[in-house]
């Protein structure tokens, strides 16, 4: 029997896939970077160029299915030269159509709008004790075992708590949002081609939300829901309390999964690139370049999508309205004709922040600064409280053979554990401190 072509084969089921995606995109990309599947009535952007020229033309391109993915079956066929209207009749038909991520046009603008100055350098310097101090801890007791699991031990209750202490969410209720979102399956679920994408931990969340909306208007505090509970579109008209809930619960949920894949990819990229740990040990302020070079070879984000609202092209390719396009982020971000080596970590690369690993144009990740942020403090506590770190032979093999296992996301790309061996420095005390 003669092996299956990468044409054959399903990005939104196959198992191969989802344990080596960049060896897919890679033969994809060699038929053309912009690519009609076969198995889907999808087209597939692979290139870099390209893939920017769709994120930038939101004249052309909806948001529309950028939760549920671009294989969901649209609820209504296209009909006309234009389908905006038709989008928009069926919102609240589609997964995630709520969401400011699925958002279009004025409506986008305007919501995103509130979320202005939420995530700038100033408050997050505000926040820089508190997460540096919970890294520490953190880091300190996993150091005392010997070693953790990076993602249930530090990666998940860290980011989970960032960015509760960031929004101001009471600590009585943030083991329950994160029961509520670890419940659930990963987004993008492999596993579930009817509903891929999941919204019920953020519905769960909702109703503490509303609750905490409402008393910070009646009782302002320092946070972040205060300034959302306050804010007013450009225009001063007040937002409804529904769509500021949504917004609140969608950060929580975002802010959470996605920085906690991230430091995850992170820590094993250091691990496991021949001495990069060692140089990263010796200069401290190479950091921030190695989490770009993290961001843009194994982003957690791996593809997004669109859905053609007019007649347009990408490349040279037409493209009719109602067309589905899958964006891939990890694709572009690896595209020979824009990085050289893109294989490869270069701490030197130049213009490295032009990756495309939180999007670009109107949708580009308004948290980015805070992931940021978190990658880079738990990585330097880590870096200041071992001699080294190495992955668990035991549960992840040699070097040379890995056994590593991600979670079923086409979203996601995001490992489901992450064991180390910790090596304490013996310059510092260990334990959790005071």
């Amino acid at each position: 029997m003669t092996e299956q072509s990468s044409d054959e084969r399903d990005y939104f089921t196959d198992p191969t896939v989802l344990r080596d995606p960049y060896a897919y995109f890679k033969e994809m990309y060699a038929k053309c970077p912009v690519h009609q599947l076969t198995s889907h009535d999808v087209v597939l952007v692979t290139g870099f160029k390209e893939a920017l020229e769709v994120l930038q033309k939101t004249d052309d391109f909806s948001s529309i299915n950028s939760v549920p993915g671009a294989a969901f079956k649209m609820p209504f066929e296209p009909v006309g030269d234009d389908i905006s209207a038709q989008i928009e009749a069926h919102r609240h038909d589609i997964i995630g159509g709520n969401l400011l991520v699925t958002y279009d046009g004025p409506p986008h603008t305007a919501s995103r709008s509130l979320l202005t100055g939420l995530f700038v350098p100033s408050r997050l310097k505000a926040n820089a004790e508190y997460m540096s101090t919970l890294a520490d801890n953190m880091v300190r007791e996993a150091v005392a075992k010997g070693g953790c699991d990076i993602i249930d031990d530090i990666a998940t209750p860290y980011a989970t708590l960032v960015i509760a202490d960031l929004l101001g969410v009471p600590e009585a209720d943030r083991e329950l949002f994160r029961q509520a979102i670890d419940a659930a399956p990963p987004p993008g679920n492999m596993n579930d081609g009817e509903r891929p994408t999941q919204v019920s931990p953020l519905e769960f969340m909702a109703g503490f939300f509303v609750r905490y909306i409402q008393e910070r208007r009646t009782s302002p505090r320092n946070d972040v829901l205060t300034e959302l509970a306050n804010a007013k579109y450009p225009d001063g008209s007040v937002p409804d309390l529904m769509e500021l809930v949504t917004l609140s619960t969608f950060l929580f949920g975002a802010g959470q999964d996605t920085s906690a894949k991230l430091l995850a990819n992170a820590m094993r990229q250091m691990v496991d690139t021949p001495g990069l740990q060692q140089k990263l040990r010796n200069d401290r302020a190479l950091i921030p370049a190695f989490i770009e070079e993290v961001l843009r070879l194994e982003g957690s984000s791996k593809i997004t999508s669109r859905l053609a609202r007019k007649h347009t092209k990408i490349g040279d390719m037409e493209i009719p309205p109602g067309k589905s396009v899958l964006i891939s982020l990890a694709a572009a971000n690896r595209d020979p004709r824009r990085w050289e080596e893109p294989t490869e970590v270069r701490l030197d690369r130049p213009k490295i922040k032009e990756h495309l690993a939180f999007g670009r144009g109107a949708h580009v990740c308004i948290g980015a600064p805070l992931a940021r942020a978190e990658v880079r403090t738990v990585i330097e506590k880590f870096l200041e409280h071992t001699s080294s770190i190495s992955l668990s032979p035991e549960h992840h093999g040699a070097p040379d053979d890995r056994r590593l296992d991600y979670e079923p996301s086409f979203i996601i790309r995001g490992l489901a554990h992450l064991y180390v061996d910790l090596e304490p420095n013996s310059t510092q005390q260990t334990g959790t401190g005071v």
